[in-house]
């Protein structure tokens, strides 16, 4: 399905905040998907004996706050400190021998980089990793730590991809694209299949969206056994081209992006955005103030570190984006790997 047009045969939305966008039934019928539950648990079989089966916590006072029941899927504590780790995972163990020979590479600005470096030193192999120089202090040395060769380059998508295709030149190695692959997908919708597992009667589940491997993960495995709850993405009002996408049913680049949410900066992929027009039911944008009110409640009410991004679904909440007043609601923490130096509110 990589590269394959598709058309839009379906009214377009006008846009603004929260809208809905084409019923979900309609957009089912514009794509078929290699990403499907019984993937997704392959992967989970798979991936098991390395990850860690992150909890569900809850907390009171948020649940107040947002007007709603909240579940919190904490891949923060997941290896790596983040989902990144299931997904990268999958996607070096699916490989034959003789295609990780000569190592595996991709573009990361981190968590990515993290998750396939320490999958990497797992099964044995090379990690070639392009970062922009500019990635935050605590996961380039992570990196490093599990065994990962770092190249740095200038921080725009241009760059990482131009360095990267230089290095898989000079070393033969795999190339594991941080989220439009299919195995990252299926692997990244893995903590979905927990959360529905562990949790009954979930109305709606709400995920962070940058690059959308986690949305459209999370996406199939919720519409697959929760036909009836909502999937919401959840993305930064400086970085919304997956908003604006969706809306316009068409990809959208993420230009100049401007938020704290480092990990939401990428664009959409031709493989997870037909998924995301699939599966998933709207996607609204959050503002930096209630990002960084929303990580900082978690930091004080929870007791658990997350990273801006992994705040952006609590931070829907808070700013009342949507209404889900008395519903039992699913959030996938993303990650918890912050710099402590950094943080938002002390800018």
């Amino acid at each position: 399905m990589v590269g394959e047009a598709f058309s839009l045969d379906f009214p377009l939305t006008s846009g603004y905040i929260g809208v809905k966008g084409p019923t979900r039934k309609m957009r089912r019928n514009q794509t078929a998907s290699t990403v499907n539950l019984e993937a997704i648990r392959r992967a989970h079989q798979r991936i098991k004996p390395y990850i860690n089966q992150t909890p569900v916590l809850t907390c009171k006072g948020l649940n107040r706050l947002a007007d709603a029941e909240i579940f919190f899927k904490c891949e923060n504590f997941q290896k790596v400190g983040a989902f990144k780790f299931r997904g990268a995972t999958n996607a070096v163990f699916s490989l034959p021998d003789k295609e990780v020979v000569n190592g595996v590479a991709t573009h990361s600005s981190g968590n990515h980089a993290q998750a396939l470096a320490l999958a990497a030193q797992k099964r044995g192999i090379r990690a070639y990793l392009v970062m922009p120089k500019n990635a935050p202090k605590v996961k380039r040395t992570a990196v490093e730590g599990y065994g990962g060769k770092i190249i740095f380059c200038e921080p725009t998508l241009e760059a990482r991809e131009a360095m990267l295709n230089q290095i898989i030149e000079e070393t033969g190695a795999t190339f594991i694209h941080p989220y439009n692959n299919f195995a990252v997908i299926a692997g990244q919708g893995t903590a979905a299949l927990e959360l529905i597992e562990e949790v009954d009667n979930l109305n709606v589940v709400m995920v962070p969206v940058g690059g959308g491997g986690l949305l459209s993960g999370t996406a199939v495995a919720v519409s697959s056994i929760l036909s009836q709850a909502e999937v919401i993405g959840t993305e930064p009002e400086g970085a919304d081209d997956a908003y604006r996408s969706f809306i316009q049913g068409r990809l959208i680049p993420s230009v100049n992006p401007q938020t704290i949410a480092d990990g939401l900066l990428t664009s959409l992929g031709d493989i997870t955005f037909p998924l995301i027009r699939k599966y998933v039911d709207r996607i609204v944008t959050v503002s930096e103030e209630a990002i960084i009110s929303a990580m900082r409640l978690i930091w004080e009410r929870m007791k658990l570190i997350i990273e801006p991004s992994s705040a952006v679904p609590y931070g829907a909440l808070l700013e009342r984006k949507v209404n889900l007043k008395g519903k039992r609601v699913g959030i996938i923490l993303s990650g918890g790997n912050v710099d402590l130096e950094r943080l938002p509110w002390l800018a």
